[in-house]
């Protein structure tokens, strides 16, 4: 009985010294992630699917996005991988525009596009802190069409907004005939039928289906050139 509850203290220990050393990677990460993000310039962080291919409407869209955000003064941030994610990247190095990847580590997807520009490409073991460094450095979030992850970073960005955990960014999702149902579920389950979210939560989320609505919407928000914008601090 003693050696078992000897090896369970002991077991607690080891728990405990690596959950230390793990809040100091975490910390880590933050640091290299401040300190490179701040130097860069107002940038828009475009989501999407990774698993989107060249030739698709929507990989065309997103390029076309992204060429239209850097001619209006804009870098693009992306989760650095395939498929949507190359073709933001691919629109900004397209227009000699910011081209910046946060790249997360897994097993199954590349480590990196080869649009990002060279000293761009940054580096994350953690969803969460990846996530943070999306939201504080971006003016506008746009969302094309993806699946699990796309739809986790939209839904943590409008419970930021919604609670002002963070300053009110505009939140595009781009597409609508992949928007619209969700949308209409939105609009018919959770604030008709449940009232879980106010009417004005609605305004949240425009759909969108070219570069220039886009466009017209940051510029109108902000009513400033980008230049003048700052980071998003108050994350």
């Amino acid at each position: 009985m003693s050696n078992t509850k000897d090896n369970k203290l002991k077991q607690w220990s080891e728990i405990k010294g690596e959950n230390a050393w793990t809040m100091f990677k975490v910390i880590a990460e933050f640091v290299d992630g401040f300190e490179k993000m701040n130097s860069m310039g107002p940038c828009v962080s475009i989501f999407g699917s990774a698993r989107t291919k060249p030739d698709h409407p929507y990989y065309k869209l997103a390029t076309a996005v992204a060429e239209a955000l850097v001619d209006e003064g804009f870098g693009i941030i992306t989760g650095g991988g395939p498929g949507i994610m190359e073709a933001g990247n691919k629109g900004a190095y397209n227009k000699g525009g910011l081209s910046i990847g946060l790249n997360i580590e897994l097993p199954f997807e590349q480590s990196g596009n080869q649009y990002i520009d060279h000293d761009k490409n940054i580096d994350h073991r953690y969803f969460f802190v990846r996530k943070v460094m999306f939201v504080k450095y971006s003016q506008a979030i746009i969302v094309m069409p993806g699946g699990f992850g796309t739809l986790d970073e939209l839904f943590e960005t409008l419970t930021l907004i919604q609670t002002d955990k963070i300053t009110k960014v505009p939140v595009m999702l781009v597409g609508t005939d992949f928007w619209k149902g969700l949308k209409d579920w939105i609009k018919n389950v959770m604030l008709d039928q449940q009232g879980n979210i106010s009417p004005d939560d609605m305004d949240l989320i425009p759909i969108v289906d070219t570069p220039e609505e886009i466009v017209k919407i940051i510029t109108d928000f902000y009513g400033a050139s980008p230049n003048e914008l700052k980071p998003n601090f108050q994350l």
